[in-house]
């Protein structure tokens, strides 16, 4: 069931959801932790449990099932409970794609007050942050989001390109493995992988 709708959070809904004035839209903006990039499930098919979920893509059978099946976790990710709590997603990635990332920011962080116990508002968050080069808070919301769903491959591949970036690269090669183990269909991990551990060798000659 739904969870309803409350009035102040329906304020807060309709002032973050106000259209954007005179704002031509740039390319939007993608990264692996968004399910646009990894697929969704097709609408017909009813959201099955995350544990289920993972079992499937655990015993698929070829990588084309595997992400099918990862489509599907992204879906049921996606799903908060609340309408509420939908339609700031919804409106988050809105404004994020148009390269508002500060107003994106915002609709994440009111989506976090809201239902605090939610992994993909944070993960949401960690994107955006990441987007605006605030690598330390992306880090924070990455390990909020890991605390709530540890099998989240999602945040760990972004953490593992925050640590890249931050020349990291032990930390990075660990965030890619862990990411890999939660997902073993995972697009591009293992050249990913290999690419680190390839700079990590020539660091050490």
């Amino acid at each position: 069931m739904r969870r309803p709708l409350p009035g102040p959070a329906a304020l807060l809904l309709a002032l973050l959801l106000l259209p954007l004035p005179g704002r031509a839209q740039p390319d939007a903006v993608r990264t692996k932790q968004d399910p646009a990039t990894t697929g969704q499930a097709k609408p017909e098919e009813a959201p099955a449990g995350l544990d289920s979920l993972f079992d499937q893509l655990y015993a698929a059978a070829s990588p084309l099932e595997g992400r099918r099946i990862e489509g599907r976790i992204w879906q049921a990710w996606m799903q908060s409970g609340s309408d509420t709590v939908d339609a700031l997603m919804k409106g988050g990635m809105t404004v994020m794609d148009k390269g508002d990332l500060k107003r994106a920011e915002d609709i994440f962080s009111a989506m976090i007050e809201l239902q605090p116990d939610y992994a993909e508002a944070y993960n949401k968050r960690a994107t955006v942050r990441f987007l605006a080069g605030n690598y330390a808070g992306s880090v924070a919301d990455i390990e909020r989001t890991l605390k709530l769903e540890p099998r989240h491959f999602g945040a760990l591949s972004g953490l593992g390109a925050i640590m890249e970036r931050l020349d990291n690269l032990p930390e990075a090669l660990r965030a890619w493995r862990r990411a890999l183990a939660a997902n073993p269909f995972l697009a591009d991990a293992p050249e990913k992988l290999k690419e680190i551990r390839r700079r990590i060798d020539a660091s050490t000659l």
